[in-house]
């Protein structure tokens, strides 16, 4: 056991100096924090992440906006609606924190919300943007989680602040396509259910903050959706329902049964697990593969198609090339295996090989991707076609 910890110890050590050298590097290595932050472990601390979100979003801590001021409440149409909401969000909020201390961070929680819709007036606020707002407050503080709030509400959780749930829907609408890819038998039991993917709704436009009771699973999931593609948290929610495949098929297949036994998210997840197959099946299974299967309309309103000119804005290597340096690592002189993951359908012995396969390597596996950079100002990833 002794020698387990210190294994670990030393592990941890090395990827924190990975970090900082990483963030001391002149320019910043934005392509090694995004691998930090999707490897095992992910950001490892508050501290650290306080100091890599940023440059994950490109925010210029030198040039933090001042905190927000009360006089936003007055005449604002959002401000009672937002204000139910984070008086409900005492859950969010670590056991045992002080009544006082715990009011005054709601007091803070309601001024960046409105202060992000305030200078944003595209931005419509919806239930469940404070489940990720709290997140960024409690993890950052609040002048920080201003300005990595407004960034990420105008890129990644762009589609979510329509005026319309048409974007959102649509998102929603690559879940079953990525499960038909990998488990056609879940998927087709799911369907025939008629259970839709509403009951996924909650956990992608609060990045699962609402539907999990440990912050540090939360924080994790943060660490690796911003890293990633904004379309990442609804691979996640696929592996999810891929990982409880066996519950799926055991289930009466009616709409009722199915609906509650998704919609109450196990608690003790394998994160890393799951975490590493869902890098694995976006590479294999890209959103421009799946769009014309998600109905895609629109395109050039989703967050999906901006990210293009977000990752320009960033001075490093796209996230997604992440991914697939670290797939191609793993796939590497495994020709066999290599052509049963590239099948676009497959029967149920070649699915669960398939996950024998990433459970094997797991997230360790991501240790190893290359560091070279690969990225050009050039941006050329094709979302839809």
């Amino acid at each position: 056991m002794g020698s387990a910890e210190s294994d670990f110890d030393a592990k941890k050590k090395r990827k924190v100096a990975e970090i900082y050298q990483a963030l001391n590097s002149d320019p910043i290595d934005v392509a090694a924090l995004r691998r930090m932050a999707i490897s095992e472990g992910g950001l490892l601390t508050d501290e650290i992440r306080c100091k890599v979100w940023p440059k994950l979003l490109s925010v210029n801590t030198d040039e933090l906006p001042p905190l927000p001021g009360k006089e936003l409440r007055e005449d604002n149409k959002d401000y009672q609606q937002v204000l139910l909401d984070v008086r409900r969000s005492l859950r969010r909020f670590p056991p045992g924190m002080p009544d006082d201390q715990r009011e005054g961070l709601q007091e803070e929680l309601i001024d960046i919300i409105l202060h992000v819709l305030q200078r944003n007036p595209q931005l419509h606020y919806y239930q469940g943007y404070h489940d990720i707002v709290v997140t960024f407050l409690l993890v950052v503080g609040d002048r920080l989680a201003t300005a990595l709030v407004e960034k990420l509400s105008t890129h990644h959780l762009r589609d979510f602040m329509d005026p319309t749930m048409d974007n959102t829907k649509h998102i929603l609408n690559y879940l079953m396509p990525i499960i038909d890819r990998v488990n056609p038998e879940v998927h087709d039991f799911m369907q025939s259910a008629e259970v839709g993917t509403i009951f996924a709704l909650s956990w992608l436009i609060t990045w699962f903050g609402h539907v999990l009771s440990d912050f540090r699973h939360v924080v994790r999931l943060y660490d690796f959706f911003l890293a990633c593609h904004p379309l990442m948290p609804i691979y996640f929610a696929a592996v999810i329902v891929l990982y409880r495949e066996q519950e799926v098929l055991d289930c009466e297949c009616d709409m009722a049964s199915v609906h509650h036994l998704l919609s109450q998210i196990p608690q003790d997840l394998p994160y890393e697990t799951l975490i590493s197959r869902a890098g694995d099946l976006f590479v294999q299974f890209p959103p421009s593969e799946l769009a014309r299967e998600a109905e895609q309309q629109q395109a050039e309103r989703t967050a999906a198609s901006t990210f293009k000119d977000f990752e320009l804005a960033s001075v490093q290597q796209r996230p997604d090339t992440v991914l697939r340096q670290r797939f191609r690592e793993r796939l590497r002189g495994e020709e066999r295996t290599k052509s049963i993951l590239t099948k676009p359908r497959t029967n149920r012995f070649v699915k669960l090989a398939v996950m024998g396969l990433t459970v094997a390597l797991g997230a360790a596996a991501l240790a190893v991707v290359k560091s070279a950079l690969e990225w050009a100002p050039k941006f050329e990833l094709q979302i839809f076609p």
